[in-house]
């Protein structure tokens, strides 16, 4: 299967969106990833902005 590479804005977005109290059956589905992809972005990414995602990213590239 093909995975989905989702941007940055939409990440956060989805973490926000958890952290804002909404469940996380709804948040996943409205995004089109697993609950467990969802945890795994809060975990990553809760509290940083799209800046600081896209930095982090770039330095897993090197």
């Amino acid at each position: 299967m093909k995975k989905k590479v989702h941007k940055e804005t939409e990440t956060l977005k989805a973490v926000k969106e958890l952290e804002s109290g909404m469940s996380a059956d709804v948040v996943a589905r409205e995004h089109g990833i697993s609950r467990a992809t969802l945890y795994s972005w809060k975990s990553k990414y809760s509290g940083m902005e799209v800046r600081q995602i896209e930095l982090l990213l770039a330095l897993y590239k090197i």
